[in-house]
């Protein structure tokens, strides 16, 4: 009967302790309404595509590193993610034309916003980073430094569409409606 007690509260401490943690990870996702900013990129997509000269190269949408993300590397990844496009691309593209630089400008500061949530998530040591998120981190980070820097930051922004929809299903139930 003791034995019974015993195994009932070990299995009733391992739920606890598993619903804790899944809480723990749904905190740090992203609580803004993504799809504004993939209505923004829509508007500017064949522009910016038309100005990509490398075709047959990708820098995420081959790359399957955001395909073989695991749920529990999704914060990390989407922090990095974030702060690749924040710190590089955004800076490294020179856009001539004011209605295409305001609506870059407008998608930078909602990658900003998301990414400063994250953070602080990380603060908290509620988005851990794994090794499988830093070495995908890391093949995205070469695959854009093969390229030029204004190549590089060209293709990037022609692939936003690939980041949006991964961030979309990825923190599904979790973005503001």
């Amino acid at each position: 009967m003791k034995a019974q007690r015993v195994s009932l509260w070990l299995v009733a401490a391992m739920v606890f302790l598993w619903s804790v943690r899944a809480r723990g990870l749904r905190r740090c996702l992203i609580s803004m309404d993504i799809h504004p900013v993939e209505e923004t990129f829509q508007e500017i997509k064949k522009t910016i595509q038309a100005k990509d000269t490398f075709q047959n190269v990708t820098i995420l949408s081959t790359s399957e590193t955001l395909h073989s993300i695991k749920p529990s590397d999704v914060c990390c990844m989407t922090k990095n993610l974030l702060a690749f496009y924040v710190d590089r691309v955004f800076k490294d593209h020179q856009e001539l034309n004011p209605q295409i630089l305001r609506k870059i400008s407008s998608i930078a500061n909602s990658f900003l916003y998301m990414h400063k949530a994250l953070q602080r998530c990380q603060a908290q040591r509620q988005c851990h980073c794994r090794e499988a998120a830093t070495n995908a981190t890391r093949i995205i980070h070469d695959n854009y430094d093969q390229l030029e820097v204004r190549s590089a930051a060209i293709k990037s922004l022609g692939e936003l569409d690939v980041l949006l929809a991964w961030i979309d299903k990825n923190h599904q139930g979790t973005l503001a409606a």
